[in-house]
């Protein structure tokens, strides 16, 4: 297990994302439509509001205020408050509130991908950005499987590489939406 994860301009957030499994799906969760770095830097804001980032303390916590207070923890408070208490209830009700089970209990790639699917806000997207870190990051052989061809969060192992992915990531996008067919929306 790394001792951080090079995700946000914070030792002490990316010391925590590598640390609590909790705190890193609530990055996860937290990472859309804001910098990679605003996202992670959430798991350690919320610890620090609440006292603690354990999946009952955020399933009984009233969030939105929380995500509202200055600064801000996410661009969209309300729906993404709304998000991580929908992933807190289900890692506590579905995990006894022990995030690690959802990788720890799944015994393949397919196990994995159905107990990653099924955490609120998890689509595709994210489910391969979380597979890719927990194989490249933290050893999880199910997550294997779920690597994409594409640059991940699983790649960067410092903050340069970090610089890289976004960069890298940038180039993805615009390939992308090239080849998407003409008057689909996006």
């Amino acid at each position: 297990m790394p001792d951080r994860l090079h995700f946000t301009d914070s030792d002490e957030a990316n010391a925590l994302i590598a640390a609590d499994p909790m705190a890193l799906l609530v990055g996860f969760a937290l990472d859309q439509q804001v910098t990679v770095q605003k996202a992670f830097s959430g798991p350690l804001a919320l610890r620090e509001r609440l006292g603690a980032i354990d999946a009952a303390t955020l399933a009984s916590a009233e969030l939105e205020p929380v995500f509202r207070a200055r600064p801000a923890i996410h661009r969209f408070p309300g729906s993404m408050a709304q998000r991580v208490h929908d992933l807190a209830v289900h890692v506590r009700d579905t995990y006894d509130g022990d995030a690690a089970r959802v990788w720890t209990d799944a015994a393949d790639a397919d196990a994995l991908r159905a107990n990653l699917t099924a955490l609120p806000g998890f689509g595709e997207m994210k489910v391969k950005a979380l597979g890719a870190v927990l194989a490249k990051r933290f050893d999880v052989a199910a997550a294997a499987d779920l690597i994409p061809w594409h640059p991940t969060l699983g790649d960067v192992d410092s903050a340069e590489a970090l610089a890289g992915y976004q960069a890298a990531k940038q180039v993805h996008k615009a390939e992308w939406s090239k080849v998407r067919p003409a008057g689909r929306p996006s």
